[in-house]
């Protein structure tokens, strides 16, 4: 199946996506019948068994695990993995080296979560279960994912997705079918599962019941502002926690990014073999005609109307915009065929500049409008000289790509000084220093800014006068380093950093003071005074809040840490709990509220779909223990980057 097959219906190419409904039918009687659970229960027994350091020498040298009938291939691991390491550098700020990410454990996870897919995916192929093509186009088409401007399938969005995540069209498909068939599988078995009456009731008094509270807020303002500080007391603050003041570890490096494009710039192209290519390509070099349209989506029948009695009578687009309120969103200016919606297309390609007109659409009428029409024809020489000099250069800098990549390497292998590298074949270069996170990098524009993280774990396990090897990010795009220092984490004096010092020193001393109040306030609540009481005693302002459930009060300090422990208690309970903003928030329950009705509809079916998923999980688990699991420790570490055995 390709891109091609979305715009149409399908024929079923594949005789494995053929699952029918009966079949499903007979797949869900079996999981209720007798034997069905017996089967299950076996399914579910020696689950805490599970490990990955089971190895068998029969693999290929793509396969990272099997799974019954089912292999994880090499690109899969490597994909979900990156994709896991991007989650935790996203988190943390910057990109864990190999071995952390070892430590972490996350070889392990990413190995059972795809054993568990595989595993599902396998049982699902022994019941022939299956989707069809059209099924698979439509998802598709539905996937918010690859939608464009307006709101419908987008094939430049699809395939720059596709890109960015590292698959082809069939793997992408491929991928699309197995879920679909663990899906049906999944959906076959546990459908009918549903939360008992009990669980319901107890659901409904948790997210029901509700509470009232006096409290008040005990901050900066509550207390005294400390003195300033001395700059012994500074000096003595930054002795104690330099750590949080050292400078960051960098290193200090060389790079030249090597690609075609970077080639480009060193090519010169003759005005001769310009005019050369232009009377070569002349009948190719025309401009379609292309319009710069905007949009508005009428909310009735009357906007409607009243657009239509305005185009007719000639009104500006300006007048009866501000008329009916709206506001214009710009789609933008493009050729007839880059407009996906081709109703979209006609209707602004038949109006005259500054016209406009209503249309139907999915999410109701909309008024389309023409604000510039611009005139297509064939491009001059003058206006392509650049994009057919541009052109030329990308070209012969691809045919000359290999050569000079087999040429700066023989010069690295013969330990030439990068430097003297780049000055030969006319190279940038750019010495840099750069952090664990390599957001330094950002200077070369040449490298993606996705390869960064990357980038810097190589640079930070790199050695001083050892060769190290280039690192490639794609097929035809490469970076060499070489480096020059390694600057370890140095201690600051006081003038270095006597802004951030203060500030946190004086964080501090605010800190302890709220600190002080609140154990004292705690103290006497425990003694017995009201609230109402130690507000007045310590000049705070007390508050009666309206009920609210443990999701908290929006609009006040009350949000869910704060519930979670007012909660806690029953009618006579009290405390001090910090809010997520880090406010300290003093409360005393003064009335419970009982929840009367049920859950309700979607909450019941979101927490009977919550259920799904848990038998679910332990199911598929029981799955994998019986397809068995067998790992290819040595491509997994290759994969992983690890010197001893993983996870």
């Amino acid at each position: 199946m390709t891109l091609s097959n979305i715009a149409r219906p399908i024929k079923v190419q594949r005789e494995h996506l053929t699952g029918t409904p009966n079949m499903l039918d007979s797949l869900r009687d079996f999981a209720k019948s007798v034997p069905g659970k017996i089967l299950g229960v076996f399914l579910l027994i020696g689950v805490a068994g599970f490990g990955i350091n089971n190895v068998i020498l029969n693999f290929g040298s793509n396969t990272i695990a099997r799974v019954g009938g089912e292999e994880i291939t090499a690109q899969e691991f490597q994909r979900a993995y990156n994709s896991q390491i991007n989650q935790i550098a996203n988190q943390t700020g910057r990109m864990p080296t190999s071995q952390e990410a070892i430590n972490m454990g996350l070889p392990t996870l990413v190995i059972q979560r795809l054993s568990q897919d595989a595993a599902l995916t396998d049982l699902a192929n022994q019941f022939d279960l299956g989707v069809s093509d059209e099924q698979l186009a439509e998802m598709l088409r539905n996937d918010p994912s690859f939608a464009g401007t307006l709101g419908n399938f987008d094939s430049q969005r699809f395939e720059q997705v596709l890109q960015s995540s590292g698959l082809t069209e069939s793997e992408y498909f491929g991928l699309q079918a197995s879920a679909a068939r663990r899906e049906q599988l999944a959906r076959a078995l546990f459908s009918d599962i549903t939360v008992p009456d009990a669980a319901a009731q107890i659901l409904a008094r948790y997210v029901g019941d509700q509470r009232v509270v006096d409290y008040f807020v005990v901050d900066r303002q509550s207390v005294l502002p400390p003195p300033e500080p001395t700059d012994a007391e500074l000096q003595a603050y930054l002795a104690e926690h330099q750590e949080e003041f050292r400078t960051p570890a960098t290193r200090t490096v060389q790079v030249v990014s090597l690609s075609p494009e970077v080639i480009a710039e060193t090519i010169e192209v003759s005005e001769a073999d310009i005019e050369a290519e232009y009377e070569r390509s002349r009948e190719s070099r025309t401009e379609p005609e292309r319009r710069t349209v905007e949009q508005i989506v009428l909310d009735s029948e009357d906007q409607a109307e009243t657009v239509r009695q305005a185009a007719e009578s000639g009104q500006p687009w300006d007048e009866l915009v501000a008329e009916i309120g709206l506001t214009p969103s710009a789609v933008g200016t493009r050729a007839r065929d880059q407009f996906v919606d081709e109703s979209f297309a006609e209707a602004a390609f038949a109006l005259e500049e500054g016209g406009y007109t209503v249309i139907p659409g999915v999410g109701g009428q909309r008024a389309i409008h023409v604000s510039d029409v611009i005139e297509g024809g064939e491009v001059s020489l003058e206006d392509a000289s650049d994009e057919i000099a541009d052109q030329l250069a990308l070209q012969r800098a691809r045919d000359q790509y290999i050569d000079v990549l087999d040429q700066v390497e023989e010069s690295r292998a013969a330990f030439e000084p990068l430097s003297d590298i780049a000055a030969e074949y006319n190279l940038p270069m750019t010495e840099i220093d750069v952090s664990a996170s390599g957001t330094e990098l950002s200077g070369i524009s040449t490298i993606p800014q996705e390869q960064y993280p990357r980038i810097a774990n190589e640079i930070f396990a790199a050695e001083r006068d050892r060769l190290s090897p280039s690192i490639t990010l794609g097929a035809n795009r490469n970076v060499f380093f070489e480096l020059q220092a390694i600057n370890e984490p140095a201690d600051q004096s006081l003038e270095d950093v006597r802004a951030e010092v203060t500030k946190a020193y004086r964080d501090q001393q605010y800190e302890e003071a709220i600190d002080e109040r609140v154990a004292a306030i705690e103290q006497r609540l425990a003694n017995g005074a009201s609230l109402s009481e130690l507000a007045i005693e310590f000049n705070l302002f007390a508050e009666t809040s309206q009920p609210f459930t443990r999701q908290g009060l929006g609009g006040t300090p009350i949000d869910a840490q704060v519930a979670d422990a007012v909660f806690a208690g029953g009618a006579d309970h009290y405390g001090v709990a910090t809010s997520g903003s880090g406010q300290d928030v003093v409360f005393q329950v003064t009335n419970t509220i009982a929840a009367e009705d049920g859950p309700g509809e979607q909450l019941e079916q979101a927490f009977s779909e919550d259920l799904r998923l848990d038998v679910l999980a332990s199911f598929v688990t029981g799955v994998r223990e019986a397809a068995g699991l067998s790992i290819n420790q040595q491509a997994l570490q290759q994969v992983i980057g690890a010197d001893s055995g993983a996870q």
